[in-house]
Formats: structure tokens, C-alpha cells, sequence
């Protein structure tokens, strides 16, 4: 059995929940946070932190990833595991709206049954629940 892979396929604008969609509802609390001018009283990112959650932001802007294969991408880059986790983590993403956009690349691309693109999904590093999630919202 081979596995299709495309990890960083652009989702078209014109399927109902676009790039900007996704990555408002992505960020949606990191957004009125800065809306309401509330400063984290936390620690300061270092400069790798912010550099990894900038990067992470763009890719979930054009592109829908899995946690892990965002990371996985991170990484590639030259990120730390721990950097590229916190730039993941950073972005509050809807991991199940995630999967689903793929899921819709993947039919755009290709066909699939239901337990295929839930198997391709999952070599993408989504759970099996986020998988099911995605092939269900694109009528699987």
C-alpha cells in the first residue's frame, strides 16, 4: 500500500473555509487577547520561541497541518523540538478544522474511501479521532 503525501498543499479560497478562515478561528484567543491591549504577564519568548510561532502562524495561514507533521515541518527548518513545539502549541489551532481541510485537499486531489483517507490522514500525524473528524466533514 503507498501513502499520497502533501503536507503542504494550499487549500483553494474558494471551498467555503479559506486560509484567512482558518487562521482566525486558529488564533482567535491570541487575538482578542491583543484586541483587549492585555499584556502576558508570563515570561518573555526567546527570540527561537518567536521565530517558531511566527513560522508555525504562516504555515496554518496557507496550508492545513496535522500537530505533528507541523512540528515535523518546524523541525526540517532547523528548530528544536522544544521550540518547534511551542510554536506549534502557540497557535491554539483547531487540530479536528485541521484535518478536515486536508481531508478536502486530498479529495481535490485524488479518490478515496473512507478508511483510505482516514489511514492517509493518520500518516499525516493526525489522531484517529481528528482523521474520522476530517473524513466525516467532507461527507465520508
Amino acid at each position: 500500500m503507498s501513502s499520497l503525501t502533501a503536507t503542504a498543499c494550499e487549500i483553494p479560497e474558494d471551498e467555503g473555509t479559506t486560509a484567512a478562515d482558518r487562521s482566525e478561528a486558529n488564533n482567535k484567543d491570541k487575538k482578542q487577547g491583543a484586541a483587549k491591549g492585555k499584556k502576558s504577564d508570563g515570561p518573555k519568548e526567546t527570540t527561537a520561541q518567536e521565530n517558531a510561532r511566527e513560522s508555525a502562524e504562516t504555515y496554518l495561514d496557507t496550508s492545513a497541518f496535522s500537530r505533528d507533521g507541523l512540528i515535523k515541518q518546524l523541525k526540517f527548518e532547523g528548530f528544536s523540538q522544544k521550540d518547534a513545539e511551542y510554536g506549534v502549541d502557540a497557535q491554539k489551532a483547531n487540530w479536528k478544522k485541521q484535518a478536515a481541510a486536508s481531508a478536502q485537499t486530498y479529495l481535490d486531489m485524488s479518490s478515496f474511501s473512507r478508511d483510505g483517507l482516514i489511514q492517509q490522514l493518520k500518516f499525516e500525524g493526525y489522531t484517529q479521532e481528528q482523521a474520522e473528524y476530517g473524513a466525516t466533514q467532507v461527507g465520508l
